[in-house]
């Protein structure tokens, strides 16, 4: 992980532990490239978590949003999802 991403995770557990009392819901928000791995890929990664998942295709379906609406142990819990995912090519975390 490059030095940038580190800062940015760093910012965001503290964040997430300042303001969240855990275990806690917590809604993962992706874009990706409309790609049925890619997709497959995110919600695996939550399998066995309670997770509800949507997805959503873009109005010309070249990307899908994919929502995740789940019960996270910890602010660092969350950390470990988002870089997880992060190898996913063209995924967009917001």
């Amino acid at each position: 992980m490059d030095k940038k991403s580190k800062e940015f995770y760093d910012r965001l557990k503290q964040k997430l532990s300042e303001s969240t009392i855990w275990p806690a819901g917590y809604l993962f928000k992706f874009i990706v490239p409309t790609d049925t791995e890619k997709i497959l890929h995110i919600e695996n990664a939550f399998n066995g978590m309670g997770a509800v998942i949507k997805t959503t295709k873009s109005k010309n379906g070249k990307y899908t949003s994919v929502s995740i609406d789940v019960r996270m142990k910890s602010s660092q819990a969350v950390i470990d999802k988002y870089i997880e995912l992060s190898d996913v090519e063209g995924i967009i975390s917001l």
